[in-house]
């Protein structure tokens, strides 16, 4: 249990797991307050919203409706991915629900999905005090697709939320596993949806998915290339030749090197992702190449010929 965040706070949770945030109005005093409690926080409900068209949306969810007054969620994640903030405070999106639910998600005790909801809006316990509510544009009748970038919104604003409070992905239901009235969010699988919330717990709020630790390359430590074509080197100078990777067919932007016919050797290189060079001395079990201006102890000839065979040299990144 945890007091709700500040709006201040959700904003900076928000924003540094890379949520594109809308600001709606007054949204950071729009609530129901005067209604009843808010807190403490136990955890996070996504909802479906049965609309279409996103201005029209964040108009329902914001002034809601003749019987049952706005806000109706605390943001409302559109199909693009924008997640526009409509109030802060109690609003009216949960309803009642199965206090076994509540008990499983405070302590996240349950296994891959709270026990199934046997109460709901008329005689279960109070919702809009315990946790936050995201209402997802979507029709919700199976049919509406979930985009991938909402998708990845989805995520993001759960695990933000999750990150803040130092909670596990089972901190987050939907409204159908909170309530036995609801069916919503229809199309999204619950586990699934935790699951890759975990997934981005494991990584920094900064993450993002198909990235590896050093994000700006994507190379890996070691890699395999072998010569596009055959090429004449020149004794004792210098040239550029073109690499593919493991014998692969040339891609249209190859890796290029500075090599060193000294010996007959390549000059191993440090190849970065983008495919810039930079060339640096290796020991072989014949002979070190040391510089440019390194010296063959055996005799040259006008011309040695490089083979175009696959995986000469294992190149190491820097």
């Amino acid at each position: 249990m945890a007091a709700p965040l500040t709006a201040e706070r959700l904003l900076q949770a928000l924003r540094a797991e890379g949520v594109r945030v809308v600001e709606v109005g007054n949204w950071r005093t729009r609530n129901r307050n005067h209604k009843g409690s808010w807190g403490p926080a136990n955890g996070s409900l996504v909802h479906h919203t049965v609309t279409r068209g996103t201005d029209s949306t964040v108009r329902i969810v914001r002034d809601g409706y003749p019987d049952l007054p706005g806000p109706l969620c605390h943001g409302m994640i559109a199909k693009n991915g924008q997640v526009h903030l409509v109030g802060w405070g109690r609003t009216n999106y949960a309803g009642g629900g199965d206090p076994r639910v509540l008990d499983q998600v405070v302590a996240e005790s349950y296994s891959s999905s709270p026990t199934p909801p046997t109460r709901g809006n008329a005689n279960g316990v109070d919702g809009n005090a315990h946790f936050y509510g995201w209402e997802c544009e979507n029709l919700g009748d199976g049919r509406d697709p979930w985009p991938a970038a909402q998708y990845d919104a989805i995520v993001r604003v759960q695990a933000a939320l999750c990150r803040a409070h130092g909670w596990s992905a089972k901190s987050v239901i939907g409204h159908r596993e909170w309530s036995a009235d609801k069916v919503d969010p229809r199309g999204i699988d619950m586990p699934l949806l935790r699951a890759d919330v975990a997934e981005r717990l494991r990584h920094p709020a900064s993450w993002n998915p198909g990235t590896g630790p050093n994000e700006e390359d994507d190379m890996p430590d070691y890699v395999n290339l072998g010569l596009a074509k055959p090429y004449t080197l020149v004794p004792n100078a210098w040239d550029s030749i073109e690499f593919t990777q493991d014998g692969a067919t040339p891609r249209p932007a190859t890796r290029r090197a500075a090599v060193s016919s000294c010996a007959g050797l390549l000059v191993s290189p440090a190849v970065s992702a983008c495919g810039s060079t930079a060339c640096r001395s290796v020991t072989s079990s014949r002979s070190a190449c040391r510089s440019s201006k390194a010296t063959s102890t055996r005799p040259t000839t006008p011309s040695t010929r490089s083979s175009a065979r696959p995986g000469v040299r294992s190149v190491s990144r820097r």
